[in-house]
């Protein structure tokens, strides 16, 4: 047994507790997005008189505000600290989850209606009224929701950089990343059931406390890894094992990591703005797909909510989509068997990824056949994206130092927030049109067509958004600080 052996068979584990603590997180944080497209066209729509265009502009705005907070939100816990900036963005997040439930009685209030039934029979200027007040009271509990939400990539992002070395922090990225998967796993199959049982106001509730929880274990389990007990010297030897090579050329990054770099500074490296563009050009496709995959499966195949095609084919959707916690290891074996470094072994894992999206051109003409085959393309577009993101974000602690990798995830988060604020607004407006109007695209007519457009316009984002990355930042480049 070579000596690296041994240390490795003594060597504790505790950093993949952590990393089971973001992964959790991040699972409640993709339960409490999940509740409103789950509820929304059975429950909510009905009872509030929302058309597509309204729901597009609830789900816009929230990620038009998620995109505004991620701006902040990265350097409050670059400031206050990963333990407290993550308890903090998690208590916020499950507050504003809870409050959704009580937009309805907020709706009533100011209308002066009284009870849930005269929300539902309202009729003419009356519904009008009901479905604009109701959605603004949404909007703002989104606006809690996302301020607390825009803080778990950031502080995630920041605790991966605390706990692992560089070569494996894809492969841990890719593991609480899969909470996103796993969240929008079980979503489908308890949320229109808690709903149905006991009221959609029930579900936000029910699933957001699950947040404070959470917020309980993190407090007892979570110290920086120097000065925590559970973690033994040689699992610190580990976590700081980094080649010597890549040492000394990080050596900037390295000496700036007890520094403060400030906002505007980050804004000024082009690795920023390569992350940036990565997100730009990925995030608006995950959260189309995250956001309007139930209400696909209901206004096109008629399969509503409370349904068993739809619960398990969106199932199905993000069953596949765990497959993303291999694409995660990808580039380990790129640096490993290959010999190629961290960033270029993740930009040739990331080019891979980018042509499996190319099979939602597909999506539409095989969903003539079977409801299944965009439900099995879609996960595999979800798979991609999902192991694109997880390194995506470990490219920013590979070049920038860990007192800036909050700061420049949360600038990327912002652009990212920005495209689904696109995609979502333009999306709820096309689907309106296309099913008043009768749009016509490619041999598909109605809201079939709206959807086609917006796969081929997700199958392309992808290869574009890493030719801007490789454009800007085309070897490895450490910060210098």
């Amino acid at each position: 047994m070579t000596k690296n052996d041994k240390t490795q068979a003594v060597m504790g584990n505790y950093r993949w507790v952590m990393c089971a603590m973001l992964f959790f997180a991040t699972t409640v944080n993709y339960l409490d997005r999940q509740v409103l497209s789950l509820t929304y066209n059975d429950f909510i729509a009905p009872e509030f008189h929302w058309s597509d265009a309204t729901y597009g502009n609830i789900t816009g705005w929230f990620s038009l505000l998620y995109a505004c907070a991620m701006l902040f939100i990265g350097r409050f816990v670059d400031k206050l600290g990963t333990k407290w900036g993550y308890f903090c963005a998690i208590g916020v997040w499950s507050f504003g989850a809870c409050i959704h439930a009580f937009c309805g009685a907020g709706t009533q209030a100011w209308l002066g209606l009284d009870g849930k039934e005269a929300l539902i029979e309202a009729s003419g200027n009356i519904a009008l009224a009901v479905s604009a007040v109701s959605m603004w009271m949404f909007i703002i509990a989104r606006f809690i929701l996302a301020v607390g939400e825009s803080g778990n990539f950031p502080a995630a992002n920041k605790v991966t950089a605390e706990y692992f070395p560089k070569k494996d922090r894809a492969f841990a990225t890719s593991i609480y990343n899969a909470g996103a998967q796993v969240g929008a796993l079980i979503a489908p199959l308890c949320i229109p059931l808690i709903a149905q049982a006991w009221g959609w106001e029930m579900a936000f509730i029910v699933i957001g406390a699950l947040g404070f929880i959470w917020m309980i274990a993190w407090y007892f389990l979570y110290d920086k890894p120097e000065s925590s007990k559970r973690v033994g010297q040689s699992e610190l030897d580990y976590i700081h094992s980094d080649s010597d090579a890549e040492a000394s050329a990080n050596k900037a990054s390295v000496q700036a990591d007890g520094k403060t770099i400030g906002f505007w500074q980050c804004l000024s490296f082009r690795q920023t703005w390569a992350f940036a563009a990565g997100k730009f050009f990925s995030d608006g496709v995950w959260w189309f797909f995250l956001f309007w995959m139930p209400v696909y499966i209901s206004s096109v195949y008629g399969y509503t909510t409370d349904t068993p095609q739809s619960r398990w084919g969106l199932f199905t959707v993000y069953l596949i989509c765990m497959l993303s916690i291999i694409g995660g290891y990808l580039p380990t074996i790129f640096v490993e068997k290959k010999g190629m470094g961290p960033y270029a072994g993740r930009m040739r894992a990331m080019l891979i990824f980018a042509f499996f999206p190319l099979l939602a051109l597909l999506a539409q003409p095989l969903g003539s056949y079977s409801f299944w085959w965009p439900v099995i393309i879609v996960g595999i577009a979800g798979a991609a994206h999902q192991s694109w993101s997880a390194n995506l974000f470990s490219t920013v602690s590979d070049m920038f130092p860990r007192s800036a990798v909050a700061t420049v995830t949360g600038i990327g988060g912002m652009a990212g927030g920005i495209s689904c604020f696109i995609f979502n607004k333009c999306s709820g407006l096309l689907f309106d049109y296309a099913g008043t109007h009768g749009l016509v695209f490619l041999g598909f007519e109605g809201k079939p067509a709206g959807y086609f457009i917006m796969f081929c316009i997700c199958g392309v984002c992808y290869l574009i958004g890493w030719l801007i990355m490789k454009s800007l930042v085309p070897e490895y480049s450490p910060v210098k600080v």
